[in-house]
């Protein structure tokens, strides 16, 4: 599945009174025009949250709905993502309000950290990132695997 989209950099923000959170503006030019500022947020694996501009959810609804409903497995995984989804706007300043569901599961309170991730963004709580990225490395024969598999 191609995106249209090339999410990348890191940037850090503070999550205001409101709970919102604002999308830079490096970020946003990247949506489509008619994405019209609207992007599905939900849950993702490694306790952060995803942005997807609703165009690439599209894509991504599609593969979803290949999933068979007869198996017990899929209805959990689609029961698991999509109760937690969330379709958003942004306003002129490109700021949402990050739903409460997403603060707790996040951990986010105050500082915030938006990555982009080549077909989606992602929204960290700037302490659990470091400790998933010092606990989550890849090993070297397995990074040059990985490596090998893409041509750079």
């Amino acid at each position: 599945m191609s995106s249209q989209y090339t999410f990348t950099g890191e940037f850090s923000f503070s999550i205001d009174s409101k709970n919102r959170i604002n999308i830079p503006s490096s970020l946003r030019k990247q949506f489509l025009k008619n994405d019209n500022k609207t992007f599905v947020i939900t849950r993702g694996i490694d306790e952060c949250a995803w942005i997807y501009p609703m165009n690439e959810w599209k894509k991504i609804q599609k593969e979803l709905n290949n999933l068979s409903s007869m198996s017990k497995k899929n209805r959990i995984f689609l029961r698991n993502h999509l109760r937690h989804a969330n379709i958003l706007k942004y306003d002129s300043q490109g700021r949402f309000v990050l739903p409460n569901s997403l603060i707790d599961y996040t951990k986010i309170s105050k500082d915030v950290t938006i990555i982009g991730v080549l077909n989606k963004i992602e929204i960290w709580n700037p302490k659990i990132l470091r400790k998933s990225d010092e606990k989550d490395q890849i090993d070297d024969p397995s990074y040059e695997q990985l490596s090998e598999r893409v041509n750079i």
